[in-house]
């Protein structure tokens, strides 16, 4: 039985970039060895092709918006019923996994038996299918370190968890704004470790622009966004990497190191009125709290 399931809901493989992308994601993930499994969720255009080139199990009952896009409560439980690992993985099809992937979560069990683990990711310009051949991994840590840039801490592209956990889930559409910031306040609130494993592990996402979703504009403009945030409880409910109470470093789980980044982030979650009032003293000092982070960091 493998340790660890990786699921995840790739975009219709009809862009001939997106295509490149999604293939080396899906590749990088079978490299890792016989502890990992694969799961393709949907029934998007060219996904059925692709699952069979590569072996895979698609699966295709997934539940959606009125607006046809997954749900990410669908996309979990079928993951969860699909696999007998006890550990699930969630990523967005267009990152690559590095083999410190699975000893940095193996790592991470020997200390906490519920967790969520989670991490900032290098941005890096993939425009062809990459070999996976000897010396792949040494080679592609070369070149993020080459080209590559760490993104800033606001958005999460993967999360790695016990199977037990999140399984009562709001109806988030997937690839929208809001439901990632949800998964990490939800661990927050349950008292379970989040772990950011930036310090460990080398996550690449490979750049993408946004013709993909409905008139080219980033997944934050949408209107399912909106319902996403609202699902999630609104602006206090909606953490970052920056919200992890634990960092794997050195071997260890460890507290994460106060920088003045995360003091910054810090006092905006307290600012931040639990209400979700945008009025008064409070909500205009969080706002302040907020546009400073972004200014430093260049998040959005």
């Amino acid at each position: 039985m493998p340790l660890l399931t990786i699921f995840s809901a790739p975009k219709p493989f009809t862009d001939p970039h997106i295509d490149v992308i999604q293939r080396n994601a899906i590749q990088s993930w079978l490299h890792l060895g016989s502890q990992v499994e694969v799961l393709l969720v949907g029934d998007e255009p060219g996904m059925a092709q692709v699952a069979a080139e590569y072996g895979l199990r698609q699966l295709t009952s997934v539940r959606r918006s009125e607006q046809g896009t997954p749900v990410v409560s669908s996309i979990f439980d079928l993951a969860r019923q699909a696999s007998q690992s006890p550990l699930l993985a969630y990523v967005n099809a267009d990152i690559i996994f590095l083999p410190d992937l699975v000893s940095g979560t193996l790592l991470v069990t020997e200390h906490a038996a519920q967790f969520l683990l989670v991490g900032q990711r290098w941005d890096l310009e993939l425009n062809q299918l990459y070999a996976f051949s000897d010396g792949w991994e040494q080679n592609l840590r070369q070149e993020v370190i080459q080209h590559g840039q760490l993104h800033a801490p606001a958005g999460s592209d993967y999360f790695v968890f016990p199977r037990q956990l999140f399984q009562d889930m709001p109806d988030f559409a997937i690839g929208r704004a809001g439901w990632d910031n949800w998964m990490i306040y939800h661990a927050r609130q349950q008292k379970w470790p989040v772990i950011d494993g930036t310090p460990s592990m080398m996550v690449i996402h490979q750049n993408h622009d946004y013709s993909h979703l409905p008139g080219g504009k980033p997944h934050y403009e949408h209107s399912e966004s909106q319902k996403n945030q609202a699902l999630a409880g609104g602006s206090a409910h909606l953490y970052m990497v920056l919200d992890s109470d634990m960092q794997l470093r050195g071997g260890r789980l460890q507290p994460p190191q106060m920088t003045f980044i995360r003091a910054i982030r810090r006092a905006e979650v307290q600012l931040t009125p639990p209400d979700g009032n945008r009025k008064g003293l409070r909500w205009s000092l969080a706002r302040q709290m907020r546009r400073l982070r972004r200014r430093l960091t260049g998040s959005l």
